[in-house]
């Protein structure tokens, strides 16, 4: 009989490229990456301002849609997921910040020790090569190439001087000191994206012990009891069953690796004895714990031509694209939510709460191009916005199978603005938003506010705009919870509760939400899983 693969990685984006790299440096270990998407050799997935582009496009994406939010006037939520080698690290807006302190040490201090921020910041800085050099706050030697690349437009600079005319610190840099108005760092380099598979996986790929399967969409696992023995998977179109004489490392994401827990007869039992799926474990936090960050935009036209409205040209888009193919330059060469803010609402409180990212323009999706999924005009002209949101959301929602077909999306409950906490908190980042884009600094460049617009003021009237305007960053987490009691899913090495050989890992295992992009740390957690699996002490767990 052939001999198994020690590690079936099923999902090859962000985690599974990390996980692939790491595991494969033992030469004795044979390593599978399974991976539902294609290749990342079109060049628009190198270049960062076609991300506007990618999000957009079913090449590269899942493209899910929520189900109705009630807290939200019943819309349906765009939740674009990568589908692609690199996942969503290779469609996404490259920002590369790890978070706060706390939000580790809190993991910690309910039962995870091997997770506080003294033992994974490491971790972050095994992973990174920082263009101005490693340190205490920067790898720089790692895979993943990092930079702050100049600025797209003058504006992201006078967003950070009427942040500090307003009062609030500035900081030069969000990876030492999280709070004020900055500038982020990018894991752009060359003027190129570097997706997890460019840094990871692609120096790695002629190594004899590591395959990568594409197109191969995995449907289920296997069991011997409790024991995880195969994975089957639909590649390109043929059923084919990978047998695992080690672990199967799920990396699916939020959405598609509660999903396929449950197809295996993972989760709640009476939820999956609904649908005809035998039971192999009953979990039942299984897809629950659902967590997002929502944001809010205050917009401004523009009184200048400063922003990316010169780009909605197809004639000069496709001048610049050929720019930034050919001589890695021009304006397609950085992403331009270059500055932004951590900020408290409350100045009483503890830590930042919000999170604000700047854009010289009102969407990077410049372009409408036939076959894409544009976001609508409301402004055709120079313009700028902030974001803001809620960076440790209360509200907690759901990831359920509509059926058990494996081909069939989930169904995504997010029940944003649940809280009334987050409504609370959205609301005062709109105000210190306004107030800060009233600066003097501002005077040149302000033309009249766009949105929520001036005629809502009152309370009432910023609430009833929220419920009708947030939106998702693009930033589940939660759906396989790592932690202690009935409704954690994994222990704290990643470890599938009640089962043998499966653990997760991707950013669903996260006990509650990171206050920042989920990119780094989702990086991180595939770099502990790895130091886990490898048996390093500076990782064990118990």
């Amino acid at each position: 009989m052939d001999r198994g693969y020690d590690y079936v990685i099923v999902g090859g984006g962000t985690a599974g490229c990390v996980l692939a790299s790491r595991l494969s440096a033992d030469p004795a270990a044979r390593v599978l990456l399974l991976e539902a998407g294609g290749g990342d050799r079109n060049p628009v997935f190198r270049i960062p301002l076609m991300t506007g582009t990618l999000l957009r496009n079913r090449y590269a994406n899942w493209f899910y849609e929520t189900e109705p939010v009630p807290g939200m006037e019943g819309r349906r939520l765009f939740w674009p997921r990568g589908k692609v080698i690199g996942g969503s690290s290779s469609i996404n807006g490259m920002v590369y910040v790890r978070g706060l302190p706390m939000d580790f040490d809190s993991w910690a201090q309910a039962g995870l020790p091997a997770w506080s921020w003294e033992r994974v910041k490491p971790l972050f800085l095994r992973s990174e090569a920082y263009e101005g050099g490693g340190g205490d706050d920067h790898g720089g030697d790692g895979p993943l190439r990092t930079s702050r690349p100049p600025p797209f437009s003058p504006l992201s600079d006078v967003f950070v001087a009427a942040g500090r005319e307003a009062g609030y610190p500035a900081t030069p840099d969000f990876n030492a000191v999280p709070e004020g108005f900055g500038r982020y760092d990018f894991n752009i380099s060359g003027g190129q994206r570097w997706s997890t598979a460019r840094a990871f996986l692609d120096p790695v790929r002629g190594r004899p012990n590591l395959e990568i399967v594409t197109r191969a969409h995995a449907t289920r696992i296997d069991f011997a009891g409790d024991r995880a023995v195969a994975v089957e998977a639909s590649v390109r179109g043929r059923v084919r069953r990978f047998v695992v004489d080690g672990e199967v490392l799920i990396c699916g994401g939020t959405v598609n690796s509660p999903q396929l827990l449950m197809l295996s007869g993972v989760g709640g039992a009476d939820a999956l004895r609904r649908l005809g799926i035998p039971v192999v474990a009953d979990l039942p936090g299984v897809g629950r714990n659902l967590q997002d960050h929502v944001l809010v935009r205050v917009e401004h036209a523009c009184t200048q031509p400063v922003t990316l409205h010169g780009l909605t040209r197809i004639d000069r888009a496709g001048l610049a694209f050929l720019q930034a193919l050919l001589f890695r330059s021009g304006p397609m060469t950085r992403f331009p939510l270059e500055s932004g803010a951590y900020l408290r609402s409350d100045p009483a409180l503890d830590a930042p709460d919000i999170q604000s990212h700047f854009l010289p323009g009102l969407s990077t999706a410049t372009l409408r191009l036939p076959g894409l999924r544009a976001p609508p005009r409301r402004h055709d002209g120079h313009a700028f916005f902030a974001n803001a949101s809620q960076m440790r959301p209360e509200s907690r929602g759901e990831i359920a199978l509509a059926s058990a077909d494996p081909f069939a999306a989930p169904a995504i409950r997010p029940n944003c603005l649940s809280a009334q906490k987050d409504r609370l908190v959205l609301r005062r980042a709109i105000e210190i938003l306004r107030d800060v884009f009233a600066q003097s600094s501002f005077d040149p460049w302000r033309g009249r506010e766009l949105a929520p617009g001036p005629e809502v003021r009152t309370t009432a009237e910023i609430d009833a705009w929220i419920r009708r305007n947030a939106d998702t960053v693009y930033h589940p987490v939660g759906t396989c919870r790592m932690g202690r009691g009935e409704d954690a899913v994994v222990d704290e090495a990643l470890r599938v509760r009640g089962l043998r050989g499966v653990r997760v890992v991707d950013a669903s295992i996260m006990p509650s939400i990171t206050s920042t992009n989920t990119h780094a740390t989702v990086i991180m957690i595939a770099e502990q899983a790895a130091a886990f699996l490898r048996g390093e002490a500076t990782a064990r767990a118990g």
